[in-house]
C-alpha cells in the first residue's frame, strides 16, 4: 500500500521510561515501508512524572516526527485521542498505548487491511499478559458490546487500532467512549474489521486502569447504544417503551374492570394502583419523547443528514 505518511495518536500517562524506546520502534517499523514518512503526536495526560521532559527531548532531536500536546492535569483517554485526532493530517492514522505492551512491527497487518477495503482496523490481543483482574472483566465487556452493537470484534478497548482520517475528524469522543470508537465509526457506516496483535507484558510501571472501568464501561455502553440507534428518533425508544406500558396498564385496568362489573370489589386491590400507575408513566414517556423529537428536530447539534454522506460528484 503506497501511503505517504503516518500520524500515530499516542496518550501518556506517567510513561517516562518507555517513549525513547517506543519512537525507536515506530521509526525502525515505518522504515520498512517504502517512501512513508511519519508523525508521533504524543498528549502528555496530566503526568506527573518525567515524561513530558522526555518528550522535549524527543522533540529536541526528531523535530520533524514528534508533536507534543501537554494538558494541565489528568481528563482521561478519550480527551487525549480527541486532541490528537484534531492535531492528525495524514491519511493513516495509528492509535496506540505508550507502555510497549503494542508492538509497532505489526502496523502492516493494519495496512493491509485497510488496502482491502475496511475504514478502521481494531486490534485483538488474542493472548494477553494481563492479570485476571482485567482480562475477565474485558471478556465480559466485550462480549456484551459485541451483543448489543452487532458489531462482531474480539476486543474493542484495544488501544492499537487503524483509521483512515476522514474517521477520526467524524467521530467524537469524551468520558469515556475511546472504547466505543469502532461502535461510532460504524454508526457513520465506515466499514470496521479486526487483526490478531501480539500483546507483551508490561515492562515499565503498572496499569492505570482497575475494576472499576467495567461499571464504567457498561453505564458508557447504555450511552452508546441510545447514541448510536436513537439519536435521530427519540420518541422511538421512549415513545416505544411508553406504548408497552399503556398496554400493560390498559390490560389490568380493562380486567379489573370486568371484576367489578360481576359485583366484585377492586377498590382495596394492588393491582389497581400497578394499572394506573402504569398508564401514567405511559403518557409521561410518551410526552417526552415527543418533546426530545422536537428538541433533536431543532438542534444544532444533532447529528446532520451530511454526516453520512461519502462522496459527491
Amino acid at each position: 500500500m503506497n501511503i505517504d505518511k503516518i500520524d500515530f495518536v499516542v496518550p501518556v500517562y506517567n510513561e517516562e521510561e518507555s517513549l525513547a524506546l517506543l519512537f525507536d520502534r515506530i521509526k525502525e517499523a515505518v522504515a520498512n515501508l517504502s517512501n512513508t514518512g511519519f508523525r508521533i503526536i504524543f498528549i502528555d495526560d496530566g503526568s506527573t512524572d518525567k515524561s513530558w521532559t522526555v518528550i522535549e527531548d524527543l522533540k529536541a532531536k526528531h523535530e520533524d516526527h514528534i508533536t507534543a500536546i501537554k494538558l494541565k492535569r489528568n481528563k482521561g483517554k478519550a480527551m487525549a485521542l480527541s486532541l490528537g485526532f484534531k492535531e492528525a493530517t495524514a491519511p493513516i492514522v495509528f492509535t496506540m498505548d505508550a507502555d510497549l505492551q503494542d508492538d509497532p512491527k505489526e502496523i502492516t497487518k493494519f495496512l493491509e487491511k485497510i488496502e482491502a477495503g475496511d475504514d478502521l482496523v481494531s486490534g485483538w490481543k488474542q493472548k494477553r499478559n494481563d492479570p485476571i483482574d482485567k482480562t475477565l472483566p474485558s471478556k465480559v465487556f466485550n462480549f456484551i458490546l459485541s451483543t448489543a452493537s452487532g458489531i462482531k470484534l474480539h476486543d474493542f478497548n484495544c488501544g492499537f487500532k487503524c483509521y483512515r482520517l476522514e474517521v477520526v475528524k467524524d467521530i467524537s469522543l469524551y468520558g469515556e467512549l475511546h472504547r466505543f470508537t469502532p461502535v461510532l465509526a460504524s454508526f457513520y457506516g465506515y466499514k470496521i474489521g479486526e487483526v490478531s496483535v501480539e500483546h507483551h507484558a508490561r515492562q515499565f510501571g503498572h496499569s492505570k486502569y482497575g475494576f472499576e472501568r467495567f461499571a464504567k464501561g457498561l453505564v458508557d455502553l447504555c450511552s452508546v447504544v441510545v447514541f448510536t440507534r436513537y439519536s435521530d428518533r427519540p420518541a422511538h425508544l421512549l415513545g416505544g417503551s411508553g406504548l408497552v406500558s399503556l398496554f400493560l396498564g390498559l390490560a389490568i385496568l380493562s380486567y379489573l374492570t370486568v371484576l367489578k362489573i360481576f359485583g366484585e370489589e377492586i377498590g382495596h386491590r394492588p393491582l389497581l394502583l400497578l394499572g394506573i400507575l402504569l398508564v401514567i408513566f405511559a403518557i409521561q414517556l410518551i410526552s417526552i419523547g415527543i418533546v426530545s423529537e422536537l428538541i433533536v428536530r431543532n438542534s444544532h447539534y444533532s447529528v446532520r443528514d451530511e454526516d453520512f454522506v461519502k462522496k459527491t460528484i
